[in-house]
């Protein structure tokens, strides 16, 4: 399926988390990235961005603005009808933070090894491998490091050369099977597509967003009830008022820019 132009696979959570172990299973580089109704709104003025979501191996339904427009984007067909019931009729939700404690769960039981990548903070990251330490205690974590500083480009992304290379240094020593980054959207996903290929043993390179925040704690994450109910969005700006103009763009913007694609 794709929403404003940008790919969205239609998998059950089941179906997402076979084809992790397929990637981490195999011998080549796997891209996952995770759109919300936000990073949408952004691709539509980034061309670049669009690509290299685009260029994912596995996009995930996150956000609860996602899965509505996909209800009215969906019109069966007569042909339809006899296709595999394994197939979702319109978008799973499955969250960035939820996919990723999930693929933790998996690479220990295929005793892959992560590296945590982001946040921009030493204690988040620290606490948030400490924290994945405790849930999952066969889990082979090699590494973690803050990244980069990495400001953002319509055109690309600039961060310093020498960070850059002592980054991508310790990672391919550490040679995780798994790489998560976390430096918020945009960022991480051509931080990602620009590096990867640099990285020989990473089979997963995926991109989490507030992941760290949630995982350590530095951010308290929605109750599950508003989350079911597509009210995460209240809960983050009411704890964070500031985030405000980017919940705007989710919500209002997002809703604008679908329906004047679709009926206008």
């Amino acid at each position: 399926m794709q929403i404003l132009g940008i790919k969205i696979d239609e998998v059950t959570k089941t179906q997402a988390l076979e084809k992790a172990k397929d990637f981490l299973l195999s011998n080549t580089s796997h891209k996952i990235f995770t759109p919300n109704p936000e990073m949408l709104v952004g691709a539509q003025k980034d061309e670049e961005f669009k690509k290299v979501l685009n260029r994912g191996y596995l996009n995930l339904c996150d956000g609860f603005g996602l899965w509505l427009v996909s209800t009215l984007s969906f019109r069966p067909k007569r042909s339809e009808v006899e296709e595999s019931l394994s197939k979702p009729q319109k978008l799973e939700r499955y969250s960035g933070v939820d996919f990723m404690l999930d693929l933790c769960s998996l690479a220990e039981k295929e005793n892959k090894s992560i590296y945590l990548l982001g946040s921009g903070s030493d204690e988040v990251v620290t606490k948030t491998s400490e924290i994945l330490q405790n849930k999952f205690p066969m889990l082979r974590i090699v590494g973690h490091n803050k990244g980069p500083d990495i400001r953002y480009s319509i055109f690309n992304i600039q961060y310093s050369s020498d960070d850059n290379e002592s980054v991508i240094h310790d990672i391919i020593l550490s040679a995780p099977d798994v790489l998560f980054v976390a430096f918020g959207h945009g960022k991480q996903e051509k931080w990602i597509d620009k590096n990867l290929a640099d990285l020989p043993s990473v089979k997963i390179a995926m991109g989490v967003g507030g992941s760290f925040d949630f995982i350590s704690g530095n951010v308290k994450r929605a109750p599950k009830f508003l989350r079911m109910i597509g009210l995460e969005w209240l809960w983050r700006l009411i704890m964070q008022p500031r985030r405000i103009r980017r919940i705007f763009k989710a919500t209002v913007v997002f809703m604008y820019l679908f329906l004047k694609e679709k009926f206008i």
